[in-house]
Parts: C-alpha cells; structure tokens; sequence
C-alpha cells in the first residue's frame, strides 16, 4: 500500500490581480497529480506531450484554459482526496478533465462532480490528449524545441523515476490494482534504457526504478531476447539491473515483490552496480494472514532469505509496508508480525491500518477487526520499528557515507540523503559545517549523529 502524495505543477495558486490582467499564449493547461511515483510518472508523461504540441503549463487556476486532475483510486482516503482536488479545481477554473486510478470509476466522479468535461482512466494517455484537443485545441505549429529529450519532469533535476512496467499480475485480496491497471506490462527493455539514458543526459544524478510489480518485470514478455548497445541481453529484472547499473548513476529499486529470483541482484548491490536498497513490501508476517492476503506465506523462511542478503551485502537496507487490523487478525497474528520486525531488523517501516477497498476480494472474509484495536496495533508496531530505526542509524555514527545533496532548508542548511534513503519516504542527512552546495552535489560525508528517523554529519574533509 502506497501513501497518497499531492504533486501540483508550478504549483496551482489562486489568481493573483496580476494574473487577472493576462491570459497566457498559447493554450495553457493547469494540472495536478495526485498518488504514488507511477501515477507522477504518468502526469509527467502527459506534460510532456502537452508541451511537445505548443501548449503552455500554468501556474494558477485562473490562468489556464483547462485543468487536468491525475487521481489516486486506492485507498478510501486517497478517492476522497482526489474527489477534494477536482471539486477545487472546478471551483476555482470550471474547466476539468480527470484521469488517472479513480477515473477508472467515472460513474463515482460523475455522480459527484458532474460538471467535469471528460474522465479516463489510468496509464491513458492518449485518451487523455484526446479529451484536452476536443476541448482546447492545440496550436497549429508544435513547439518540439521546448521539450528536452528526457521529458518534463516533477521531480528536482537530480533525480527521477523511471517506470519499468504497467499493471500486476499478482491478485492480493486486499488490493483492486490489477481491477485499475490491468494485467503485467512490461516495456521493451531498449526502450526503458533509452530512456534512462536521456535521464542522465539531463543531470540526473539518482534513478528511481518504480511499478506494481518490479521484479517480475519480463515474465510477460517471456523474458525475449534483446539487445543495447550491442550487448545482448534479456528482458528481465536481473538483466535490466545490470544494464542501468552501468550508466554510473544511483540506481534505487522500490516495489520489489520478494520472488526468489530477487536473490540473484543482491550481489549487484555488494558490487555498487546498484545501490544496497531492498523496498519489499512484506504486509504481514502470520503465515495465516498472508494466506489471507495471498502473499508469500513463509515468514520464516524470508527471514532467512533477509540473513542471506546481510551475508552477502551486509551495507543493505531494506524498508517496508505492513498492515494491521486485517480481516480476521488476532492479537497472536499481530504478535507473530512484531517478532518478525524484532528478527528482520528492517532499516525502515510503514504501515496502514486495514481498509475495504470497495472491490476487493479481502471484503468478504470474516472477522473483521474493530479500526480502532487497528490503529493501537498500527501505533504499537510503529513505536517498535521506530527503536529499531533507531539503532540501525547509529550503527552508522563514524563511517563516511556519499550523500546526496536534495536542498537548502528555510534555516539554511545542507539536506541531503545516503544510499540507503530514498526521497521523501525515508530520512535525511543534515550536513554540518558546509557551504550552501548545488543539488545534486555527491559529497562525502563522517556521520557524527544519529536520531529515530534522520542522520548529522559533516564534510568527510573538515573531520
């Protein structure tokens, strides 16, 4: 399960008197992207081809023609606040279209918005600038000098996501991506390397490597035979892990399904072709519960599998999701998921409490837990997970870590990330004792601190 992120372009603000007197040339469209890296990478995506055919992307409601709402249809919470956007987008321009993982319910989004002008679903594209040229037609010339080669993008310059693949083959009870998204898609591994390599043509400095299903990216293609830049090579997870390591950036692996086959790219990581960065979302730890879940049911042999990789890279972190209160969870179920965490040790942790997703499958069992019991056991894990965060930090206190400049904060100082954090989901590193650095700037870094969630040091040099 992935916690909604709301992402507005430029960003969207209310109008100003200035923006009153001007109305901007060429077209403009508005947009607002709500939901996981997926969706955002699919938001940017459309801005791409947007500002491929001569439109302008506004920064105030007022100022565009048109708003696109990209929406987020997993969890109750994320529809609610997808519904929240359009109805402001509504209210503050009047001209809407709605994409993305709720537009796959446009019966949902009619009956309370039904002044919007068109709804798609997720990963449509094309049907999405079909539905802005119906309705704000493009210039006649296109603009093709004003796009870079790698696309526009929301992230910082320094990083970037890249998606591997659409939809999911797996069909955990609790989850309706497959009824959104459809099935395993993966793209042409040319494709995604091309791609990866406009990427660091760009000043990318760190990939991150996203989808449903990570690493069973291939098996629906069978894994075919290709080739780039000569090198003949597979369409599968290992072989695309070797492909992007080699382009010299960090390469960050999120979504990973623990398949067995994900055993074979830990070594990758001991090497540095990638960085030593697991997220495997486990969910739960009772093998009963798992069964419930349709999710690999042997928790003692993961743990096992967790040991292995520390043998053979033993710098790597690894972070996950759980959840509490679902159907039929007891307290020796939840006690079962506590020992898990004390013997796994994660580096990092999330967890939801259980929600009925309308649609699935996880619906109908029985037993359902009361969402408050759900929540003391949610506060419960994350209190243990938050001392165990904690000593994994300070094992780190002394050694020199490359971090990864993101900012400077409004007090002025240097935040950046190590190889074991990613963006906005994991800690940071206040650099001590530094200049004002660009982001994007590698710099070593002497740990001297360490707290529950987040990481001080200083330049390696001034130690």
């Amino acid at each position: 399960m992935t916690a909604i992120a709301r992402v507005m372009v430029a960003p969207l603000r209310a109008p100003t008197a200035s923006t009153r007197r001007r109305r901007a040339k060429p077209p403009a469209i508005g947009f607002v992207s709500l939901g996981c890296a997926k969706a955002l990478v699919d938001s940017e995506r459309i801005l791409t081809r947007l500002k491929a055919e001569g439109y302008a992307i506004a920064p105030s409601y007022e100022g565009a023609d048109l708003v696109v709402v990209n929406t987020c249809g997993f969890l109750l919470s994320a529809r609610a606040e997808s519904l929240d956007a359009i109805g402001e987008a509504l209210a503050e321009n009047g001209r809407v279209i709605v994409t993305g993982c709720l537009g796959a319910e446009p019966e949902r989004i009619k009956a309370a918005h039904p002044e919007v002008l068109a709804v798609t679903g997720p990963h449509q594209t094309e049907a999405v600038l079909e539905a802005i040229h119906a309705h704000l037609p493009p210039p006649h010339e296109p603009f093709l000098e004003l796009v870079p080669r790698h696309g526009l993008k929301l992230t910082p310059r320094h990083y970037a996501y890249l998606k591997i693949s659409e939809g999911c083959r797996n069909r955990c009870s609790f989850c309706i991506i497959p009824k959104l998204r459809g099935d395993l898609v993966s793209r042409p591994l040319p494709e995604i390397m091309a791609e990866a390599e406009a990427m660091v043509e760009a000043g990318v400095k760190e990939i991150l490597v996203v989808s449903q299903d990570t690493a069973a990216y291939g098996l629906d293609r069978r894994y075919e035979r290709t080739s780039w830049r000569g090198e003949a090579l597979e369409t599968r997870f290992l072989d695309l892990c070797r492909a992007l390591g080699r382009l010299g950036m960090w390469i960050r692996l999120h979504y990973v399904y623990p398949y067995p086959h994900v055993d074979a790219v830990v070594p990758l990581m001991a090497e540095g072709v990638i960085l030593p960065y697991l997220d495997i979302p486990f969910q739960h730890a009772s093998p009963r519960i798992l069964a419930a879940m349709r999710r690999p049911a042997d928790s003692e042999r993961m743990l096992e599998r967790i040991r292995s990789w520390r043998r053979v890279c033993p710098e790597l972190a690894i972070r996950s999701t759980f959840i509490t209160g679902f159907p039929g969870e007891t307290e020796a179920d939840f006690a079962e998921l506590l020992a898990f965490l004390e013997e796994a040790r994660l580096d990092r942790a999330g967890c939801f409490v259980y929600e009925p997703i309308e649609g699935a499958a996880a619906n109908l069992l029985p037993d359902p837990v009361p969402e408050a019991l759900a929540e003391e056991r949610r506060a419960r894990l994350m209190e243990l997970q938050e001392r165990i965060s904690a000593e994994r930090l300070r094992e780190k206190i002394g050694r020199i870590e490359p971090v990864l400049i993101d900012r400077c904060d409004e007090e002025g100082r240097t935040i950046g990330r190590t190889r074991f954090d990613a963006p906005e989901v994991d800690g940071i590193v206040v650099v001590e004792h530094t200049e004002a650095l660009p982001a994007g700037t590698i710099l070593p870094v002497r740990i001297t601190a360490a707290g529950s969630h987040d990481l001080i040091g200083e330049p390696a040099a001034a130690s």
